[in-house]
């Protein structure tokens, strides 16, 4: 299985054409708009002491990233190393592909007690309770890849970390029971996940029928906000399962399984990294502004 997945990957450039030129492109513009959106939301003070504005910098640093990283490998996939060189990096792409869906979880969870528990909402969204969450984020991010690799390291045979391979989330698993281990835990997450927002949801949505003229507009606000909290946070759950789909393909065929891979990337790996920026930063008003005044300074000390 590791001797095809080398030689898929080995190919996918090749395969890629204009794809991989778009793919670029794409790469480049968000970067470069997570690292402005970075910017504007460290500059400004009055976004330090609100919750959502904290976790949403959290996952613009988690996106920007995982981009970065995976980008970096995607054009280096016909070179081999050794594994301990690619440990650290497993640990990171992991780590960082759980604390965007756990910090979009944590954000909708946020939204709920705003709308549906005002009282306590200054109680529990303080900056301090939100660092805490942050480190509890990165704690529940880091159990998967620390029992992934256990198990790795526990049963891999002396000759494996002498051979030089692409350096690939397959790697790490190359047993039956490997597969199911981390299938098992993905599901655990995915599971977890899905139903907090499908609470968050409901909660929203029977405070807003009950709520009245005035309140509605931002109990409206707030249900849309959870529904993009969903969508993105669906499409980001969605790619814990394309490393078990490619494996199922990389049976059928190699050349399929190089088209599946690429799809994979583009469309559970890249846009939800992509949207992110758009859906939370540009819709926001406050964001918004401070964009806005960021821009007209900028053209003023050019002027």
């Amino acid at each position: 299985m590791a001797n095809h997945s080398s030689a898929a990957e080995g190919g996918t450039l090749e395969r890629l054409g204009y794809r991989g030129v778009m793919v670029q492109v794409l790469l480049l513009t968000f970067l470069c708009t997570n690292l402005l959106l970075i910017v504007t939301l460290l500059s400004n003070s009055c976004f330090y002491t609100r919750t959502r504005y904290i976790l949403f910098t959290v996952t613009l640093f988690s996106d920007s990233l995982i981009l970065f990283i995976s980008d970096i490998l995607f054009l280096v996939n016909r070179f081999k190393m050794h594994i301990a060189l690619c440990v650290p990096i497993y640990i990171l792409v992991l780590v960082y592909i759980f604390v965007t869906p756990l910090t979009l979880t944590a954000m909708t969870l946020e939204c709920y007690v705003a709308i549906c528990l005002p009282l306590r909402h200054g109680e529990l969204c303080t900056t301090r309770r939100t660092l805490h969450c942050i480190l509890i984020i990165h704690g529940l991010s880091l159990l998967p890849v620390t029992v992934i690799l256990s198990v790795f390291f526990i049963s891999a045979p002396p000759i494996y970390y002498s051979i030089q391979r692409v350096c690939s989330m397959d790697m790490f698993v190359f047993l039956k029971w490997q597969d199911n281990v981390k299938l098992v835990l993905y599901q655990v997450y995915f599971l977890a996940m899905a139903a907090t927002i499908c609470f968050s949801f409901i909660k929203i949505m029977k405070a807003a029928r009950a709520a009245s003229r005035e309140d509605k507009k931002s109990e409206k606000k707030a249900l849309r906000r959870v529904s993009l909290h969903g969508f993105h946070l669906l499409l980001c759950l969605v790619q814990l399962w394309c490393p078990f789909i490619e494996t199922a393909v990389l049976h059928i065929s190699i050349t399929l399984f190089i088209d599946v891979r690429v799809s994979n990337y583009i469309l559970f790996y890249l846009s939800p990294k992509c949207l992110n920026p758009l859906i939370y930063g540009l819709w926001d008003e406050k964001i918004l502004q401070a964009l806005k005044k960021k821009f007209l300074s900028w053209r003023q000390e050019k002027e």
